[in-house]
């Protein structure tokens, strides 16, 4: 087997894993609802007469408490014992009470109460992803370089919510001859996370934005695979909060790699 074999070997096999953690119980397909909290308490359940009317699920679930530190209690309607989380950005809390999962996110200090159906039919019923045929020399290997004072700013969301973020370091690459930066406004140290925009946005990619997770990160360089750019949350529920891609990170040549737009939700 080659090295062009063994590369794309990898890739399918991240394409079927990229597939099943948005088919799982806790990916994006099988959304209900997306509710912002505020302090007190407020009843959930299928039924009319609740303060959050579920599409699915029991006719009284339970109610939610939101104390003024951000603390949520979550007390189900049964009288089972009482569930207590504390609002966590980047793992946010989640519960299951039956075929509902319950997960606690947080915006800029504001919470909101986030509901998947376990058992919806969505996940099974989802007709995948096309892609772009995949080529190597879109796996670039690019500078990783820091600034010298982190920057500030501030990043706007589909859901107009804008917020902050620290950026630390730029990839630098060339592209047709002609140099390039992105920088990384989300993610980990060892998966730098870049909101790109390119022209395949007019016709064939979602319209806000891709996702990009860089890889192999040292102290100098970091890889930049456009063959596994991703669709945002947003292009698979309604109910997600994305950020939007800074202006240096819309890039003014056709990606044709990567994830294309999908025909979803319908």
């Amino acid at each position: 087997m080659t090295a062009s074999d063994d590369y794309f070997a990898s890739l399918e096999a991240w394409k079927a894993k990229r597939l099943a953690n948005l088919k799982a119980p806790n990916g994006w397909l099988n959304i209900i609802g997306r509710y912002w909290l505020e302090v007190g308490t407020v009843s959930v359940g299928s039924a009319a007469d609740n303060d959050i009317v579920l599409s699915t699920g029991p006719a009284h679930l339970g109610t939610v408490t939101q104390e003024e530190s951000g603390t949520i209690t979550f007390q189900p309607a049964d009288g089972g014992e009482a569930i207590r989380v504390e609002p966590n950005k980047k793992n946010p809390p989640r519960w299951q009470v039956g075929d509902l999962l319950l997960e606690l996110t947080t915006i800029n200090g504001d919470n909101a109460l986030r509901i998947r159906d376990t058992a919806s039919p969505a996940p099974d019923a989802f007709p995948g992803i096309e892609y772009f045929p995949a080529q190597p020399d879109w796996r670039i290997v690019a500078d990783w370089v820091p600034f010298e004072t982190p920057l500030d700013l501030v990043v706007d969301t589909t859901g107009n919510i804008p917020t902050g973020v620290a950026v630390t370091h730029k990839a630098v690459f060339t592209h047709e001859g002609k140099r390039y930066e992105l920088i990384a406004t989300h993610g980990t140290p060892e998966a730098p996370q870049f909101v790109i925009k390119d022209p395949t946005a007019r016709d064939s990619t979602y319209p806000a934005s891709r996702f990009l997770y860089g890889e192999d990160v040292t102290d100098s360089s970091i890889v930049l695979d456009f063959n596994k750019a991703i669709n945002p949350p947003c292009a698979f529920t309604e109910h997600a909060v994305c950020p939007l891609p800074p202006p240096e990170n819309v890039l003014p040549f056709r990606i044709e790699a990567g994830e294309k737009r999908v025909a979803y939700p319908i």
